[in-house]
């Protein structure tokens, strides 16, 4: 993403935050966090919470990558959904990821009413269907949930959709009351607020060029050396070439999104009347939200070539207008991208390059509850509790196919499969 891509509502409304220095000389830590998204911001929290002498690397800015752009939408479970989760791990350890998943959402509650974080919190989410066959995938999904989850989510059909969306483009959706949404970035400014009174030394501007997997482990930067007994990488898209390994198993994927002009509260409470996070049930899918100023928040069209050859704005606007036509007078303030990293199963990769060294990525768009809750498992392994941690390590991932040079355009023309899969 170029840099333009910063310029977002997310940064234009950012709660005050102070600039952390670059590393500079060596340092010593119990550990050392690479990454300053909700990731690396949680496991640094919990572990300081722990009582251990932590340090954060951070490349750009604290939230300055996914964690700081995305849609804002905080859901339950893993975009691969709970079919792919059950073949790889069995339905009893399928249950305790679940309920990780839940878990992971409660952990955003109790970190913002604890440590007082003024993100626009609100729960409640819907996943609409546009189609009879995803209308039928959606009641399957509610059985299953319910049946081997315990997790009770409500049907909606077209005419109670339309009473809480003011659009005729769904025919039914699911409603989930323990999902929902909040500004990502000011979450993210709040969570590392929170490390750094509990003890964490921040570091921005601050790019990993090597991790060296000893014992202790030293992670170097331009200018310093942080010799640690345990790394926790949470670079997720942005991870580049540090470690190729992981790398090769995730697909950087670009995701455009749009925010309106205010509209004020009548007009945007018309369009959408429970201030509740919203997702199409496409493969390529649409999601939008309120802001606490009242504006639209639209998301969509995603890039899979990394690349963005056509106009942000006009493209995602187009798309917004389709679901709200009644739009059409209105001004786009801010348009801005990002990416947003994905296995190939879709399913969240967490493990170990050596037996000191852990890593989180993989999230696939459900990175806002799962990002916490992955630093809270990482906290547990190295305070000795691995137990929950190895249950993600055995969902087993695969390189993208096609090597450096060919993996995108195969990605790509895969992609369009499933662009025609939502068409019919």
């Amino acid at each position: 993403m170029t840099e333009a891509a910063l310029h977002s509502y997310y940064a234009a409304t950012a709660n005050p935050a102070p600039a952390f220095p670059a590393l500079a000389g060596d340092v010593v830590a119990d550990v050392c966090v690479v990454g300053g998204g909700i990731a690396g911001c949680s496991t640094a929290l919990h572990l300081a919470e722990k009582g251990y002498r932590v340090v954060l690397l951070e490349s750009e800015r604290i939230g300055w990558g996914a964690s700081g752009r995305s849609g804002g939408q905080a859901i339950v479970g893993f975009a691969s959904g709970q079919e792919k989760i059950v073949d790889a791990v069995g339905l009893e350890n399928a249950r305790r990821l679940w309920d990780i998943s839940v878990e992971g959402l409660e952990l955003i509650a109790d970190r913002v009413a604890r440590h007082r974080i003024e993100c626009d919190l609100h729960w409640g989410q819907l996943h609409a269907a546009l189609k009879p066959r995803q209308r039928d995938d959606l009641l399957a999904e509610q059985a299953t949930l319910a049946k081997h989850y315990g997790y009770e989510l409500e049907f909606m059909e077209r005419d109670a959709v339309r009473h809480v969306l003011a659009t005729d483009r769904y025919s039914a959706a699911l409603y989930d009351k323990g999902s929902g949404h909040l500004h990502p970035l000011n979450y993210t400014l709040g969570l590392a607020a929170a490390a750094r009174d509990a003890g964490v030394q921040i570091h921005e501007h601050s790019k990993v060029t090597k991790v060296d997997r000893t014992d202790p482990a030293v992670v170097s930067t331009a200018n310093g050396k942080v010799k640690a007994r345990f790394v926790a990488l949470c670079c997720n898209a942005y991870i580049g070439g540090l470690e190729p390994a992981l790398r090769n198993r995730i697909m950087p994927v670009g995701t455009y999104i749009v925010a309106t002009q205010p509209l004020g509260e009548a007009r945007i409470t018309e369009l959408i009347r429970r201030n509740v996070a919203v997702s199409d049930a496409n493969f390529v899918l649409d999601y939008f939200r309120r802001s606490a100023d009242h504006r639209l928040i639209f998301g969509g069209r995603v890039s899979y070539s990394g690349l963005d050859p056509f106009n942000t704005a006009r493209a995602t606007r187009k798309r917004m207008l389709a679901v709200f036509p009644q739009l059409a007078d209105v001004r786009i303030d801010f348009a801005w991208g990002g990416y947003v990293d994905i296995t190939m199963s879709r399913a969240p990769d967490f493990g170990r390059l050596a037996p000191n060294v852990f890593y989180l990525q993989g999230f696939s768009g459900h990175g806002i509850a799962l990002t916490g809750i992955a630093g809270k498992l990482i906290a547990e392994t190295i305070s000795g509790q691995a137990e929950r941690f190895d249950l993600f390590t055995r969902l087993h991932h695969r390189n993208f196919p096609g090597g450096r040079l060919l993996r995108m355009p195969s990605l790509v023309l895969a992609m369009l499969w499933y662009r025609m899969r939502d068409w019919l």
